[in-house]
């Protein structure tokens, strides 16, 4: 999937600022992960920029294109990172423009898709 280019350094400012706001214990969960500097590229560049992506170019793209970025986005979710991403599908904060036009069902996608657990993990760590 061809990557939407979106300021690197402002998704990290607002998934830090979503950090601040969760409950325990998944804000101690993220927070040891997110000091540390492979974690906070790999969760950018695999999990939050394809969402990026997805939201952005998911309001002009037909419905076989958006099924592709869906399926070509490889990743699977702890839900302390889907607590962190799931701000920016909704609406809230930086991406609210980008938001404004996504259909409702794409959104609905994107949002099961954060509900996608590595095998083996519990849904509510």
């Amino acid at each position: 999937m061809k990557r939407f280019s979106f300021p690197q350094a402002l998704l990290e400012k607002a998934v830090h600022k979503r950090l601040l706001t969760l409950a325990e214990p998944h804000r101690a969960w993220f927070a040891e992960r997110w000091q540390q500097k492979p974690y906070r590229k790999a969760f950018i560049e695999n999990k939050a920029m394809p969402l990026v992506t997805l939201i952005s170019k998911g309001k002009t793209w037909d419905d076989e294109t958006f099924a592709q970025g869906l399926a070509e986005w490889a990743a699977t979710f702890h839900a302390p990172e889907a607590e962190v991403l799931r701000p920016l599908v909704q609406g809230d904060g930086l991406l609210q423009l980008m938001q404004k036009n996504l259909p409702p069902e794409r959104a609905q996608a994107l949002l099961q898709r954060l509900d996608q657990r590595p095998a083996g993990a519990p849904l509510s760590e």
